[in-house]
């Protein structure tokens, strides 16, 4: 890319930040910062979403260089070599739709970027003028986004390989995560009284949910949701001829075995299978830890929404498969999950801080 085309770029993703930084500026809050922590952990999470809808519309590649579009900032400027590939396959991946979802997935990433640079950089002034606070938590967001920049560059040109494409979302995930963490750091501390292997117990569920999540996202990169395409059953029967050797073998490209064959439709079965059976280790973790926080004063909140979650995380995986994938739903099942973590979060932090 020239530089002129990389610095309109910037402007873009500029521009993306410019509108939830002036409604921090113009909020009544006087918590500034805290506000716009909590603005950049919800633009986050909507980037989430926004990056499973570009998954889950085959628009990965619908600009397959980075970080512009055949070299350029926009699909507009890019219309000859994207007319040129859609011609040649109607179908895609290139297509200029995908090129337009492709390239405001980027912009909108560019303006999270930016919103969590100004926060580190707020965080280190306002430890260098106050004190308080430990600024590295911001510091650690800011290295976390790059390298989710990194990994979104890998996931093009390597053509959107499952293994770089899963770590992609997990990213995201954890960047999610973080962010909560900040703003929640931010806030009063809220008193709670709950068993002592509450705190614990929450962990672990946060380490399931990000499991759990990482078999979605192995089912969705492997494209690999209608393997089973009955609900209970998979394929009619409760264990179906499955194979898990192929199905896990992380490095390889996509709908290859790591030794260049195409990957076999059991491998598939069992990448979904997996993924459904586990769903029930995460009810029973999360009833667990709900059975424990649900009437803890400051939990009651956070604890009746994660119920509320769970049942729609179910309600949205069954209807993927009976439904055969619908869009809409896909990507509120891909959304739900990451605002579970979230919410995980919270209960963590408030066992842990609130004591």
């Amino acid at each position: 890319m020239t530089i002129d085309a990389l610095l309109l770029l910037a402007l873009k993703g500029a521009l993306v930040a410019a509108v939830p930084l002036a409604y921090v500026r113009y909020s009544r809050d006087p918590h500034k910062f805290r506000k716009l922590a909590w603005v950049t952990a919800f633009l986050t999470l909507d980037l989430i979403m926004f990056g499973s809808f570009t998954r889950l519309t085959d628009s990965g590649l619908g600009c397959p260089d980075w970080p512009g579009c055949y070299g350029h900032s926009n699909p507009l400027s890019a219309n000859e070599p994207i007319r040129a590939a859609e011609s040649a396959l109607p179908s895609g991946p290139v297509t200029m739709t995908k090129a337009w979802i492709e390239m405001a997935h980027r912009y909108f990433a560019m303006g999270v970027g930016l919103l969590i640079i100004i926060l580190a950089v707020q965080s280190w002034t306002r430890w260098r003028r106050e004190g308080g606070r430990s600024p590295w938590l911001a510091t650690g967001a800011l290295a976390w986004v790059i390298a989710q920049g990194a990994f979104g560059a890998l996931t093009v040109t390597m053509k959107l390989q499952p293994a770089i494409v899963t770590i992609h979302l997990l990213g995201g995930v954890g960047l999610l995560a973080l962010l909560v963490w900040l703003a929640l750091r931010e806030g009063e501390v809220v008193h709670v009284r709950a068993p002592g292997s509450a705190a614990r117990l929450a962990v672990f569920a946060l380490a399931v949910v990000v499991l759990q999540i990482a078999l979605g996202g192995w089912v969705s990169t492997n494209y690999a949701v209608m393997a089973c395409p009955d609900f209970p059953l998979c394929q009619g029967q409760v264990v179906p001829t499955m194979d898990f050797a192929h199905a896990f073998t992380l490095w390889r490209p996509l709908g290859m075995t790591g030794d260049g064959a195409a990957i076999p439709f059991q491998a598939l079965v069992a990448i979904h299978w997996t993924h459904r059976v586990f769903a029930i280790v995460v009810i029973l973790v999360l009833g667990a830890l709900l059975w424990q926080v649900w009437s803890a004063p400051g939990l009651k909140g956070p604890a009746r929404a994660i119920l509320v979650l769970l049942l729609l995380q179910f309600a949205t995986g069954m209807s993927n498969v009976v439904l055969q994938w619908p869009l809409l739903l896909a990507v509120a099942h891909s959304g739900g999950a990451a605002l579970l973590v979230a919410l995980l979060v919270v209960v963590t932090y408030r066992l842990r801080a609130g004591r």
